[in-house]
């Protein structure tokens, strides 16, 4: 009977032992995960523009001349920097000059009819003044004294008639000059040629407030810079004068700029129905970067700096659970606990931690995974098998 129980001890060991390997092999397995330790460093509230700002230049003017016209001058092309006061454009106007040189020899000719009539004037004065003298010593009768003195009045009068019509020949021709302005094209500042439209033979239009005519040179200071932005109309409130701002241009990645709100509109901005926006200005803090970098136009978006706080416990923005949560691994035991967390400013990247958590501990940033959750056996997905 005894190699019989020997046997039948076996076959029980043998069951025991399948047993627990099978159980073995069916336990929980632990579940990869990535986890970001818990550290000091530098945590900003910002907020960003809703839609892609722009570049712009502090002076930018799209002149045409005042009237309609043949143009028959074109003094610089398109890239060109000009001055202020330098001539741009000039339209036909030989009627006009005709005008201004018959202007001209009127007014010369007026000139001199005043200096006829009041040499005249002055003549009859002293005649005049010489028979009073006669007649009151009886040598001339008081008649021709009466008709000296009413000469010499009437030459006085012609010549101020004269001078009259000098100062309105001076206005005719100053008028006649103002109107030959209309057909030259002036630069009002110093600048760039960014478009020109029309060449010299062509017929070019002014182009008046609602009426969509494109200009016929578009001129741009781009010596001073700034960024215009659209934010959303419940970000307003929060915005001020001088705050910070990080520029970055689609233009130039990894580049960013500092710049310093300067203006903030005082309206709402409808554009599309459920957006409204809040228009601001950007100054760059350092112009000479964005000199020779920056083309009036680019794309830009703005970040609004609200709070600063350095050196203080953050985690990521990403790695929070709804309610301020997160998952902490332990690894004493390789689970991982959900905790509550009291967060302070943040942003897209970085959450402010004010209590819940202590430094070098480690919490879960790929909770999006299967069978992530509170209780889990887990182990950091660079211990995992196959991990590098």
């Amino acid at each position: 009977m005894r190699p019989l129980y020997r046997r039948l001890l076996i076959a029980l060991c043998l069951l025991l032992a399948l047993g627990a390997f099978i159980v073995w092999l069916k336990r929980p397995q632990p579940i990869p995960v990535v986890l970001k330790t818990v550290e000091p460093g530098l945590v900003e509230a910002s907020i960003a523009n809703t839609r892609a700002g722009t570049v712009e230049a502090c002076q930018r003017a799209k002149l045409a001349p005042i009237t309609g016209g043949r143009i028959e001058y074109l003094g610089v092309k398109e890239g060109d920097h000009v001055k202020a006061g330098q001539v741009l454009m000039r339209l036909w106007n030989e009627d006009q000059q005709a005008q201004a040189g018959l202007a001209s020899a009127q007014l010369d000719a007026m000139r001199k009819r005043v200096a006829e009539a009041c040499t005249a004037a002055d003549s009859a004065t002293r005649e005049a003044e010489r028979k009073h003298k006669l007649f009151e010593q009886g040598f001339v009768s008081a008649g021709a004294e009466d008709t000296s003195r009413l000469e010499a009045q009437a030459r006085r009068a012609a010549c101020e008639t004269a001078r009259a019509e000098v100062k309105s020949s001076d206005a005719r021709l100053a008028s006649v000059r103002i109107e030959q302005r209309r057909t030259i094209l002036i630069a009002p500042f110093n600048g760039t040629i960014a478009k020109i439209v029309g060449e010299v033979g062509e017929y070019t239009m002014p182009s008046p407030p609602g009426i969509v005519t494109p200009p016929a040179i578009d001129l741009i200071d781009d010596s001073c810079l700034y960024v215009k932005a659209p934010m959303d109309e419940v970000d307003a409130p929060r915005l001020a004068k001088d705050q910070a701002v990080r520029i970055s241009l689609d233009a130039l990645p990894g580049k960013p700029f500092e710049g310093r709100v300067r203006r903030i509109a005082p309206y709402v901005s409808a554009v599309e129905k459920q957006a409204r926006t809040v228009d601001i200005e950007v100054d760059f803090v350092r112009p000479e970067e964005a000199r020779g970098h920056l083309l009036v136009g680019y794309s830009a978006d703005v970040e609004v700096v609200l709070a600063r706080h350095e050196n203080v416990l953050r985690v990521p923005t990403a790695a929070l659970l709804e309610g301020n949560r997160v998952l902490v691994w332990r690894p004493a035991d390789g689970k991982l606990e959900e905790r509550k967390i009291k967060a302070g400013i943040a942003n897209w990247d970085y959450t402010e931690v004010l209590q819940g958590l202590t430094a070098g501990e480690r919490i879960v940033t790929s909770q999006e995974r299967a069978g992530v959750k509170a209780g889990v056996l887990a182990t950091p997905e660079e211990d995992s098998p196959g991990a590098k």
